[in-house]
């Protein structure tokens, strides 16, 4: 048993994590006993440092000898030569060994540990063992490349985010005292230097600051907060001492939140690495079983027949088969993708998600805080016969603090300090419909037209007729008047639609609000669809119209009533940040700066991937089907077979690390 978990230890190439997500298809342990430990938490510079030295040491060796052999043309008798190659042979690949040993102690008989220890020593059978050496010096060479590159890889996209202060100036009875993050507690106040990260989330107390978002974000514009907005940890302060009192802990900030969600995606495994990690366990005992007929089928048909010859063919085959470093390259390309996205301010839960962006064609969006800004100002007051306006606007604002909605926030700013004192009882959410609740010993209805139509309270027709948002107000069951709020179309929506539009998807939009609003937003940014007037079921029920249509469905949304219709699609896409915990903890892809043109690039970032991993998997498969067929006519020798098999391994990893260098 315990043999076992060191086993397991050694060989687990990442810490796969099992979830609940959607697209991801369960894996088995075995998936990924690959016997590497691409930078697995056990590995410390001295383990690392020492396999390096013992890799130096026999690539010294194997050039001692061929120099000798080739240069000064002495060949070392046996037992020496042997005896030196066998030294070197265990430097190079002794661990191979021994995990080869392991797992056909386990009954695991067609893995590429397996394979090259028996190509390897085959070549010591018949006397090569210079090739023998090499082959296995060249392989474990190969593999130190691959789990570097793997390493860097996870590095990078770790890096990209993962810039939490260590410590923090906090305020505390009139001094300030420098502390670790993680000792701040809820409503302390911390002071922020110019130049310094904050380190929690938090409501700025100063007047106004500057603060530099690019690692929340990926813009690098500065960003002015006012006195009372959210300044998130992770930011920048880039020119005065500011004040920010904690509203979050440390380890429940959106930064901290983040980093789990990245370093978890690396985890997720794509259609693409199941689909490789299947056909390795298909193809592996298949080579293996050609290589073994390669050398025993020509007993019965050769007339020639040397059995060391066929055994030499055979080695070659089973060396150049070796599907490692085609394993390898694909997780690398999806990291690429992931930190490529993560660089953008997208945040892939997944490389599976990279994948299901490719085939999205539909997108549907929702309106408030997607494509409009979801910051109102409430526009007019118009209170019924027998109600003044500072009443309806008192009322409504007193009730609306109860919820978090951007139009409740509107009211209650524009209500100011007025609603403070008044006495608010049985507040109840009715979704997708608004607040009702008892105001001053009055019953009060607040929110949508839909709402009084529920109660049956009749009101004036000309309000129908109102194409901005509003607040119609009902209190004791009879029509109160209604509030006007305003919204803002986002910068960049027009050209998010235009991009999408470019890229032959289907744009839709669902909203809450009524349609004559919905209507106005879609003709100015020109959505294909949009349908108003929905509860939270109703858009479910659109996106599920869509998806039995045969649509390949990504939505776009905000606020926690998204959340059931982000889990619905195909890939679920929550603003971060605007957007509600729930609709984030749902999404599989979370957009940092609001803005709807990451829509299109958090696609492009899923093309990029596919197209780079399918190269490598294309380049892999063509070099290996040709040098096969040159090994087992005899023409290519071990040498070349490995320098083929490490070659395309090295040009794979070159070609994923680029992803992280391309622009979206």
């Amino acid at each position: 048993m315990k043999e076992q978990d060191e086993d397991k230890k050694q060989s687990q190439r990442l810490t796969v994590q099992q979830g609940n997500k959607k697209n991801q298809p369960a894996e088995s342990d075995h998936a990924n006993d690959d016997g590497h430990d691409h930078g697995a938490e056990a590995t410390n510079n001295k383990t690392v440092w020492q396999e390096r030295w013992h890799l130096i040491i026999a690539f010294v060796m194997v050039a001692g000898l061929l120099t000798l052999e080739y240069g000064f043309k002495i060949v070392l008798e046996n037992p020496y030569n042997l005896i030196v190659n066998a030294v070197a042979y265990l430097l190079a690949g002794g661990s191979v060994v021994r995990m080869a040993f392991r797992k056909l102690k386990r009954g695991d008989v067609f893995n590429e540990f397996v394979l090259m220890s028996v190509a390897t020593l085959g070549a010591f059978y018949i006397g090569e063992y210079t090739e023998g050496v090499a082959v296995m010096l060249f392989y474990s060479i190969g593999e130190w490349f691959q789990d570097s590159a793997v390493q860097r890889a996870k590095a990078s996209i770790k890096a990209l985010l993962d810039i939490r202060p260590d410590e923090v100036t906090v305020l505390r009875n009139g001094s300030s005292q420098v502390v670790k993050p993680g000792e701040v507690e809820l409503e302390e106040t911390i002071q922020i230097k110019p130049g310094e990260k904050v380190a929690l989330d938090g409501e700025l107390l100063s007047e106004s600051a500057s603060f530099n978002t690019a690692a929340l974000t990926g813009e690098s514009k500065p960003d002015t907060k006012y006195k009372g907005e959210q300044v998130l940890a992770g930011m920048i302060n880039l020119n005065t001492v500011s004040e920010v009192k904690v509203k979050a802990k440390f380890t429940d900030s959106k930064l901290s939140k983040i980093l789990e969600m990245v370093q978890s995606a690396t985890a997720r495994k794509s259609q693409t690495q199941l689909f490789i990690s299947k056909f390795a366990k298909i193809y592996t005992p298949i080579v293996f079983f050609l290589a073994v007929a390669l050398v025993a089928i020509p007993y019965f048909v050769v007339n020639d027949y040397v059995f060391n010859e066929w055994l030499y063919r055979g080695l070659v085959f089973l060396v150049i088969s070796c599907p490692c470093g085609l394993v390898v390259s694909i997780p690398l390309g999806y990291f690429g993708g992931i930190g490529l996205a993560s660089k953008n301010g997208i945040l892939m839960k997944g490389g599976n998600f990279l994948d299901v962006m490719t085939k999205v064609n539909t997108i549907v969006m929702d309106k408030t805080g997607t494509l409009t800004k979801g910051v109102f100002k409430v526009q007019q007051i118009v209170p019924a016969d027998g109600t003044s306006a500072d009443d309806l606007l008192r009322m409504t604002a007193a009730l609306e603090k109860n919820s978090t909605h951007p139009i409740a926030k509107a009211v209650v700013e524009k209500a100011g300090d007025t609603a403070n004192n008044v006495t608010v009882t049985n507040v109840e959410e009715i979704a997708g419909h608004g607040l009702k609740g008892s105001v001053l010993g009055k019953e009060i209805l607040a929110g949508n037209l839909k709402l009084l139509k529920k109660f049956n309270i009749s009101y004036p027709q000309e309000v129908e007729t109102i194409v901005d948002t509003i607040v119609v107000v009902a209190i004791n069951n009879a029509y109160a008047g209604y509030i006007t709020i305003a919204d803002e179309i986002k910068e960049d929506a027009v050209e998010a639609i235009k991009q999408m539009h470019e890229l032959k998807l289907k744009t839709v939009m669902l909203s809450g609000d009524k349609q004559s609003v919905v209507d106005k937003v879609a003709k100015e940014v020109n959505i294909d669809e949009a349908f108003g007037d929905l509860l939270p079921e109703g858009k479910v029920e659109k996106v599920q119209l869509l998806k039995d249509e045969g649509k390949h469905i990504a939505f776009v949304g905000d606020g926690v009533n998204d959340a059931p219709v982000v889990a619905l699609a195909d890939a679920g896409i929550a603003m971060g940040g605007l957007g509600s915990d729930a609709t984030i903890e749902t999404a599989d892809v979370v957009i940092q700066n609001d803005q709807p043109t990451k829509i299109v690039a958090a696609i492009k970032a899923g093309k990029i991937t596919r197209r780079i991993v399918w190269q490598n998997i294309i380049l892999a498969m063509v070099v290996k089907a040709v040098v096969l067929a040159l090994g087992a006519g005899g023409v290519a020798n071990l040498w070349e077979a490995v320098i083929a098999d490490v070659g395309v391994a090295l040009l794979a990893i070159l070609n994923a690390v680029r992803i992280q260098r391309m622009k979206l």
